[in-house]
């Protein structure tokens, strides 16, 4: 497995829809080759995976049952937007007007790790999603009863 993505970082799309891979993690990013993956989650946001970490996913999303209603879409989501990328000289990626328009992404967008592989969000959204996820009880969700910070 290649590098672990973590951290949050705010990004900044370009009026053309651009955007820059912050510096620290650019070469883990394209490590494994110079082209990225990008695709939309369900939740809203848009998924940036380097190609060698997404080549597993997408098998197993290809195996997903064809006739069951909710894996179907997830296959349509996830490979139906796949996208292929590469930088440009400044580290800049070109993101889609379709995902765009997937994960509701205005000018201002945050760019959080997730081990793997990156989430981009719209700021707006991802701070509505988070308040609602942090609902400040403290109770964790089930299956993690046992976790400790």
């Amino acid at each position: 497995m290649g590098a672990a993505f973590h951290g949050a970082a705010v990004i900044t799309l370009d009026a053309k829809g651009r955007i820059a891979i912050p510096t620290r993690h650019r070469s883990a990013l394209l490590d494994s080759g110079e082209t990225l993956v990008l695709t939309a989650h369900p939740d809203g946001c848009v998924l940036i995976y380097p190609i060698a970490e997404w080549e597993p996913v997408r098998a197993r999303v290809e195996g997903f049952p064809a006739l069951h209603s909710q894996a179907s879409w997830w296959k349509r989501l996830l490979l139906g937007f796949e996208e292929h990328v590469s930088p440009d000289g400044s580290g800049r990626i070109l993101l889609p007007a379709a995902l765009r328009a997937h994960a509701g992404l205005g000018r201002d967008a945050m760019m959080v790790g997730q081990g793997r592989y990156f989430e981009l969000w719209d700021s707006g959204v991802w701070s509505a999603k988070l308040a609602q996820a942090l609902p400040g009880n403290g109770t964790p969700p089930p299956g993690m009863e046992d976790f400790s910070l």
